[in-house]
């Protein structure tokens, strides 16, 4: 499976990012990472290019939401994705906030999985779930 990911916006958090691609990597996926500072667009377009199955967009910063909020905007303008699984992950909001406030405000702005201060390793698994029981579906 092929997975585009990276940071959104204006957040530099390198490390983090290295981390996801190595464990992607790890589990057999197929990766391409816009590394940081990337834009919405810049993600969708490398969706199409790519193929990709997976969207993974990441942020530490907590800014994500002032981004993530054009998601279901702009899906509806790229058409050949209308199966790709969108996920985000990381610190989703500046300050501190209840996960059951923020997953439903995200699925709403039209990600598949959110994960809020998530385990990288719990999350991962959850998406090969997801995406075993999509596949059966």
């Amino acid at each position: 499976m092929k997975v585009v990911t990276g940071v959104v916006g204006n957040d530099i958090h390198v490390v983090a990012n290295r981390l996801i691609e190595l464990s992607l990597n790890a589990r057999g996926f197929e990766v391409f990472n816009l590394g940081v500072n990337t834009y919405l667009e810049e993600f969708f377009d490398a969706a199409v290019e790519t193929g990709a199955d997976v969207l993974l967009i990441s942020s530490l910063n907590g800014e994500a939401e002032g981004w993530a909020r054009e998601v279901k905007l702009l899906k509806e303008n790229y058409k050949t994705l209308d199966d790709i699984v969108m996920v985000i992950g990381g610190n989703l909001v500046v300050g501190t906030a209840d996960a059951d406030i923020i997953i439903p405000k995200y699925k709403k702005y039209g990600f598949d999985l959110v994960f809020h201060q998530v385990d990288l390793n719990e999350g991962l698994d959850t998406l090969e779930n997801y995406l075993k029981e999509r596949k059966t579906a």
